[in-house]
């Protein structure tokens, strides 16, 4: 909302000396956020005067029109003589009054005029546009002034040039304050001083012969006042002082009528529209859309109309989208036309801010009207807002006023609120007591009652004040925020991160200490990110939680996986240039089990029941912790100290690994075939759980379509695990490792199997075998050629023994091998490699 502080003061005696600034200041700490105050003419010094054109004389030979004038300026120039200037626009005629500025003037953007040579002429000055002189951005051509004005007069003063403009963004909550009676009213409360409220009007008690309407939806509409002025001048322009007032607020003016709906609904926030009678067939109508019909809007679009939308009618169907925009077949008549408008029909009416609000987002139509009405409009103004217009149109259009009022009035009561009168006390930390309380309640516009439990009355204008706690804020935000103490709140003690916060904690920081970078990701997903997946319609991934209001129509849903996230910003930064990437994020996903209830609504007046937390926690889906990595290109550099790697299957696997051992959990590996992975290149990931094992994730190398679907790089790699089941599988947090004094005894063994025999079940069998003195087993070598046979491979192993007790002597370290491998050729048919 644009408030010029010229305007503002008809409304307030703010003190003669007070600044933009300062009006801003007192608005913030009121609790109004005025993003700028933005000053007028403060580049514009004269002489800028009236000025009449005596004569135009067309020059030719130029590319573009090109007149030398005379213009009469009276005595401006100090001569009475008039001055020669060339202009390039073609707006005017001889006898129209124009705005001039002579030399030694300064226009915006310090423009110094002088006398000067140009086009073969002499020109003593310039004839001013409206852009020139910073009013608007209009470019269309220079300003003609209505003829009542003399030659001569002071044009700054005239166009009123010279002002202060702030600019308040208004939260949804106060919508009052899309209006400048609403601005005043927050000035006139923090100056302490006396409001003129412009809505206090004279207005005509309704009666029976106004113009007939007929409200079939009293939801949507609880309130619609009409009034009629008729012999309303069609050519009748719009004054100065209107158009400027317009244009300061930020509105271009357009015509006499349409200005004037415009101007009060700045004025009072009270959104109108004018019809022309004769374009009008029978009476007007509120209703929701039929199935089918459609309207033509003022912007010249035709759009096919909605079941819930509100619309406005007469007997040939909807003529107006009610609160948003009116219909172009019974709009106002350009004065240009043949026959213009002389007979006027005001709408002023109250509709339901929530459909409004709806209409003008399934429309995409967003318009002054429709940002008033969702925000809540004062139902009490539409007879002051009507009355208003109508004493506009006769004062400015020559109009009479019919005596015929129409008023429908749905009935309702004034909202009332019971509060305790130390409530607001309570909330804030500070003793404001009943008087100060009450007084600040008056200065919003409510009207109390009691002593000890307040009775408060909550006004039209103020729709947002529901609840002892908003009233509260409004002792609070007028009272000063400053003035508020600053106190710590007490902590509970003896509490702390939970073990699931530790977990969480733990793999980030080993993920980060492997080399990952955390990329956190919007946890919405889409049919599409599926799709390119390659996951199979009746996979589980694919039943997911879908929003209401998503923020994307591509992206509706609640993810099932953290994948499409992290491969999205894998392929994002590949190809930005960044190609050896691995990234991690820990997060939940929502997995429905399709026993959820239906969601209830919590009280604010008090503490929820534990029977309601638990009808709220039943209504939410699954949302297990999971953690996940992706990687491509090289994990390990190329340099002075060697060749480098690329990042592959194993990578992943060792991700897993590093976020179990986290979790004091070892893990189990499996070749499995699981989308999105390679058939051949991945391995599901077990662990022990009450003595069983569960599937608690996958890794590996991608599919190659998936790879091609989504544009990634190739090879790239993939692990996501369940973090909330290992945590379950753990014995606890992780316990340090025992340090023994004795010695360690290492021995090595190298074992042939068959290809397809996995690395995994081969150590398994080695650990079973090995007993309690095995330290630590680590597979360093995997080897195949033409010596070992076809589809034969060799895996050595290195093996570390150590007692806790005793040095062990070689023949306990040579048994404790033998043993192993003993359980390992017992399992999986190995044969000792070199025996």
């Amino acid at each position: 909302m644009r408030a010029p502080l010229s305007w503002l003061r008809e409304y307030v005696d703010l003190p003669a000396g007070e600044t933009g600034r300062d009006v801003a200041a007192k608005l913030i700490a009121a609790g109004l956020e005025v993003e700028t105050v933005e000053r007028l003419g403060t580049g514009i010094t004269g002489p800028l005067v009236v000025g009449q054109v005596l004569a135009i004389e067309e020059l030719t030979g130029f590319k573009k029109p090109i007149r030398y004038c005379q213009v009469d300026v009276g005595d401006a120039n100090g001569t009475g003589e008039p001055q020669n200037i060339v202009c390039g626009a073609t707006n005017f005629a001889v006898g129209d009054k124009v705005v001039v500025i002579l030399p030694g003037g300064v226009l915006p953007g310090d423009f110094r005029i002088g006398a000067r040579k140009t086009y073969g002429r002499l020109s003593e000055g310039m004839i001013c546009s409206a852009s020139e002189l910073g009013m608007s951005d209009d470019h269309d051509g220079i300003i003609v002034l209505p003829p009542e004005h003399e030659v001569g007069t002071d044009a700054i003063e005239l166009l009123e040039l010279v002002d202060e403009v702030l600019d308040i963004a208004v939260t949804p909550d106060r919508g009052y304050c899309l209006s400048m009676r609403g601005v005043a009213r927050e000035a006139a409360t923090a100056y302490g001083l006396p409001l003129r409220d412009p809505a206090l009007l004279d207005v005509p008690v309704p009666n029976e012969h106004g113009h007939p309407v007929e409200i079939e939806d009293r939801r949507g509409c609880d309130r619609f006042t009409a009034r009629t002025v008729t012999g309303v001048r069609p050519d009748a322009r719009s004054p100065i002082w209107l158009q400027r007032r317009l244009q300061k607020a930020g509105m271009r003016p357009i015509s006499l009528a349409v200005d004037i709906t415009n101007y009060v609904m700045l004025e009072l926030g009270q959104p109108l529209h004018a019809y022309d009678r004769s374009r009008v067939n029978g009476a007007i109508g509120v209703r929701r859309a039929r199935p089918g019909e459609k309207l033509t809007t003022l912007d010249g679009t035709k759009r096919e109309l909605h079941p819930e939308d509100l619309v406005i009618t007469d007997d040939s169907g909807p003529i107006g989208l009610a609160g948003v925009m009116g219909g172009a077949d019974t709009e106002i008549a350009d004065a240009r036309e043949a026959t213009g408008t002389s007979e006027i029909v005001i709408e002023a009416a109250h509709f339901d801010p929530v459909s409004i609000a709806r209409t003008a987002r399934r429309h995409k139509l967003s318009s002054e009207a429709s940002r008033r009405f969702e925000r809540g409009v004062d139902p009490q103004a539409t007879s002051a807002a009507a009355q208003r217009t109508v004493d506009l149109l006769v004062l400015l259009a020559g109009g009479t006023a019919e005596a015929g009022v129409t008023e429908i009035v749905s009935p309702s009561g004034p909202h009332t609120i019971r509060m305790r009168a130390d409530h607001p006390d309570r909330v804030a930390g500070v003793a404001y007591g009943r008087e100060t309380v009450a007084r600040r309640l008056q200065d919003v516009g409510c009207d109390v009652y009691g002593t000890d439990e307040l009775t408060v009355t909550v006004p039209s204008w103020r729709p947002d004040l529901t609840d002892p706690n908003d009233l509260a804020e409004e002792v609070m935000r007028l009272e000063g925020y400053e003035a508020l103490p600053s106190t710590l709140p007490r902590l509970p003690s003896g509490r702390g991160l939970t073990e699931r916060q530790r977990l969480r904690r733990r793999v980030g920081r080993a993920l980060a200490g492997a080399g990952y970078v955390e990329a956190p990701n919007y946890p919405f997903v889409g049919d599409a990110a599926f799709d390119r997946l390659g996951l199979e319609p009746d996979d589980p991934r694919r039943r997911t939680v879908r929003l209401v209001n998503p923020l994307s129509d591509e992206e509706p849903a609640l993810r099932t996986t953290l994948l499409p996230g992290l491969l999205a910003a894998l392929r994002r930064n590949d190809g930005r240039g960044s190609h050896d990437l691995a990234l991690f994020e820990t997060g939940l996903v929502f997995r429905p089990t399709g026993c959820e209830t239906a969601a209830v609504r919590l009280p604010v007046d008090r503490r929820p029941t534990d029977e309601e937390l638990a009808a709220l926690t039943a209504a939410l889906p699954a949302q297990p912790r999971r953690a996940a990595v992706v990687l491509a290109g090289a994990r390990e550099q190329a340099g002075w100290w060697g060749k480098g790697r690329p990042a592959t299957w194993a990578d992943a696997v060792e991700a897993a690994r590093t976020v179990a051992r986290e979790a004091g959990v070892e893990l189990a590996l499996e070749a499995d075939r699981h989308a999105p992975w390679h058939p051949g290149r991945c391995a599901a990931l077990y662990a022990g759980v009450d003595g069983e094992r569960t599937l608690v994730g996958h890794a590996g190398e991608l599919h190659p379509r998936v790879i091609k679907a989504m544009q990634l790089p190739a090879r790239t790699c993939a692990m996501e695990i369940d973090l909330d089941l290992l945590e379950h599988a753990s014995s606890g947090a992780p316990q340090a490792p025992h340090v023994s004094t004795f010695p360690v005894a290492t021995q090595d063994v190298a074992l042939v199997v068959d290809a397809s025999v996995p690395a995994a079940e081969v150590e398994s069998a080695l650990r079973e075998g090995a007993g309690e003195l095995l330290e630590s087993l680590r597979l360093f070598d995997v080897f195949t050629g033409e010596q070992l046979g076809e589809g034969k491979k060799s895996l050595a192993y290195a093996l570390r023994f150590r007692a806790p007790d005793r040095t062990l002597t070689a023949e306990e370290a040579t048994a404790a091998r033998e043993a192993a491998v003993a359980a390992a050729v017992g399992r999986t048919g190995a044969v000792l490699r070199g025996a």
